[in-house]
Formats: C-alpha cells, structure tokens, sequence
C-alpha cells in the first residue's frame, strides 16, 4: 500500500512502465489532488466520528460542486464527496465538449463557435477557482495572524484553524503551541523557550557526549541501532543524507530514548523525528529541501532546532506512550479498531481482503508506527501533520479514520483502474 519508495530495494521494484508513467499516475500534483482530497473525506466524516456507509467507494449521481476544486486550506466544512472528484470533473467536461461537438457536426461554423465558447468557459471557471483559492488563503492567514497576535492564544480557536493546514511560515510557532512545548501566553514564550533549550543541551552533555565506557551495554547496543537507522531515514530525500543531518538525528533520537526507558529507542520513531526537524529548520533555511545544508548554521541555531524536535517529539510521544513500549499494545490496538472500522465501512472488502490471506498487521502495523510518513511523499507529511496535532490527545483515534479513508481511497483506485467490481 506504500505511495513511495523507503528503500532501494523498493526503488529497484518499480518497472519501466512505472517510469514512463510517473508524468501522470504518480505525479506530485496527482499525489497532492488524491492526498487533499482524503483528508476532505475525513474531515466531511468525522461528525460523530462515524462513516456514512460506502461514502469513499460509492459513484456520485449529481452535479459535482465547483467548490470541491478550491485550496485545501478551506475552511472545516466539506461535503462527503468521492475521492475522484477532479477527475470526474476532468471527464465531465470532455464528455460535455463532445456532446456538443457531435450536436454541431453539420456546420463547421458552429463546431468551431461552441469549442471556442467552450475553451472560454473552461478558462473562466479555472481562472474562478484560482481567484477563489487565493482568497480563501488570504482570509485563513488573516485568521491565523489574528488568533498569534493576542496575548494569549486560544487553543482551541487555533486547532480549528490548523486543522485544515497551516502557513509554512506560521508552522514552527503554531506546532510548538499545538503540542503544549510553548505556553499559550506571549510574555512567557520567549523566557520558556530559552529554558527549555538549555535542559535540552545539558541532557545531551549529561548523555550523548560520553565515552562509551561510561554507558551500559544496553545504551550503547540502542546508540549503535539509532545509528544504523538514521541513514536509512527518509532514504529518498538527499537533505536526510547529510551527515549533520543524520548527528541532529542521532542525538535528539538517543537523548529521548534515554530519558524515556519505559520504551527505549523504537524503529519508527527515527521517522516521527523529521517533521519537526524540518519545520523548525524552515525558521532558517529558505527555498527547496533539497537546497538545504545545515553546515550554513551556527552551532547555537543547530541546538535550538534540535531542542525544539526533542520537546515536541517528547509531547507528542506522551499521548501514545504503549504505541513504543514492548510489544506495541497501542499499535495493536488501533489495528484492530482499524479492522473494525474497515469491516462497518464495507464488509465485502474485508471478506475480500481475509479471503486472500491479507492481514492487517501486515501493512497497518508501519502505517501506525510511522503515521505514514513511509507511505506518502515527504512533501505532504507536514500538511498532514497540521491535522494530526490539530486533534490533539484524540489523534491516536483519528489515526483510524483516516487510515481507514486512505485504504479505501487506495482499493477504489485500483478498482477503478483495473475495473475490478
């Protein structure tokens, strides 16, 4: 069910013929339309946190509305439309431009008159869209700078807006608030941040800057698997191949493995890591990821950022503590509840699934460890974590929801394409 690559030995899976589509099938504004609109789906369900029968799989009879095309970032209302809509449109207005055709084939004149109005029109309603996009982004980053410019923040005021994604500019601050790292009133912001950043820098001087000889051998087996991890770490991303990047990594990793022995050091929490240390590195490096070198920082900027993804990892980690310790039981039973969900949704796809062998621990399991982010391109990981911390302490329930959407999006996607009944 992986959407990309988290290895080279995937990346050598993929076949010639996945490569000569890549323009289309898997093209990031393909990846973005079907990303967006999962979320939409979640977002229109989530009302009494229950699934209005085949929503996701089921064909849609009527007109489809315009709005469904605007920016993601709209506000959190939303219709409980198909996960196909764009394409659906796409297909509606080719179908409309041919009926049209076929009705003036007897005059050329009139043939050429009604693809020109067609063209226009076609113009007009993208060029709508748009402008209707921009505006709503407008209005939200007017929100968002109104709810930040108080002396102190009403949280809940901030979830419902950070629900439907943030402004890149504005995510730093807004997920340090989010997460409860930074306090909600301004005065005290700036003197908690400082504290927080100076314990952050003892605990490593306390832990990570030691010589071996001065840890257990549990420490220093968990340091050498932290270790082998951290390049293994969103492989197809060349910013995470840095070698700076990969020590960030490493102490934030064993510092918080240490200070939480109750689970220790996790595969997976590698990956839950690199959001923040993006989004916080945002507040110094500008332009593409690809562009970024954490060597044009200064030592001090490097341990802010990599205190700030230590305490934010730490809050987030609080709220799903037996996700990591032994044996998971957290994960195990979200995936179960995901099982259940799946089973109410749509019943002949879990006879299907169960019929073929398919279990979902063994694809569920990742997708709980890691909250997809091995399973969507990094580029979208941070506008789905705008939801995920919006939720707050109830994000380990909404983790099955929204699972559950992307799964149904997915087997709708190749039964479309397979036109599987």
């Amino acid at each position: 069910m992986s959407l990309r690559s988290n290895s080279s030995s995937s990346s050598s899976n993929y076949s010639k013929e996945d490569d000569r589509n890549k323009d289309t099938s898997s093209s990031p504004s393909t990846f973005d339309s079907r990303f967006n609109q999962t979320l939409k789906n979640v977002q229109g369900l989530l009302k009494g946190r229950s699934f209005p029968g085949k929503v996701l799989i089921t064909q849609r009879s009527d007109p489809l509305d315009q709005s469904a095309l605007q920016s993601p970032n709209n506000d959190r209302r939303f219709s409980n439309d198909d996960t196909e809509q764009t394409d659906k449109f796409d297909r509606s207005v080719e179908d409309e431009i041919q009926n049209r055709s076929n009705a003036s084939a007897s005059s050329s004149a009139n043939k050429t008159k009604a693809s020109t109005l067609s063209t226009d029109n076609t113009s007009k309603v993208v060029q709508k869209t748009a402008m209707g996009a921009r505006s709503t982004d407008s209005a939200r980053l007017t929100k968002f700078q109104k709810e930040l410019s108080g002396t102190t923040v009403i949280l809940e005021k901030l979830r419902e807006l950070a629900w439907s994604g943030v402004p890149p500019y504005l995510r730093p601050t807004v997920w340090r608030l989010l997460l409860g790292y930074a306090p909600s009133n301004s005065d005290r912001r700036e003197g908690v941040l400082k504290r927080k950043r100076h314990e952050y820098l003892d605990c490593v001087a306390q832990y990570y800057d030691i010589p071996d000889i001065e840890r257990t051998d549990e420490e220093i087996s968990m340091l050498r698997q932290i270790g082998v991890d951290c390049p293994r770490t969103v492989p197809d991303v060349s910013f995470f191949q840095q070698a700076e990047v990969q020590k960030s990594l490493e102490r934030i990793l064993y510092t918080w493995a240490i200070r939480h022995p109750a689970s220790g050091y996790v595969q997976g929490i590698n990956d839950l890591a690199t959001p923040f240390l993006v989004v916080f590195l945002s507040e110094y490096l500008s332009g593409s990821i690809d562009t970024w070198s954490m060597a044009d920082l200064s030592p001090e900027k490097v341990s802010n950022v990599e205190a700030d993804c230590y305490g934010c990892l730490s809050k987030l980690l609080d709220g799903m503590q037996d996700h990591y310790t032994f044996a998971q039981p957290g994960i195990q039973r979200l995936v179960f509840k995901l099982k259940e969900l799946v089973r109410r949704i749509d019943e002949p796809v879990l006879t299907h699934m169960e019929e073929q062998g398919l279990e979902f621990l063994q694809f569920a399991f990742r997708w709980f460890n890691c909250l997809l982010i091995r399973e969507i391109p990094f580029h979208l990981v941070t506008r789905l974590w705008d939801t995920y911390l919006a939720e707050g302490d109830a994000l380990p329930d909404f983790l099955v929801y929204i699972f559950a959407s992307f799964l149904l999006t997915v087997i709708f996607d190749f039964a479309h394409v397979f036109e599987i009944e």
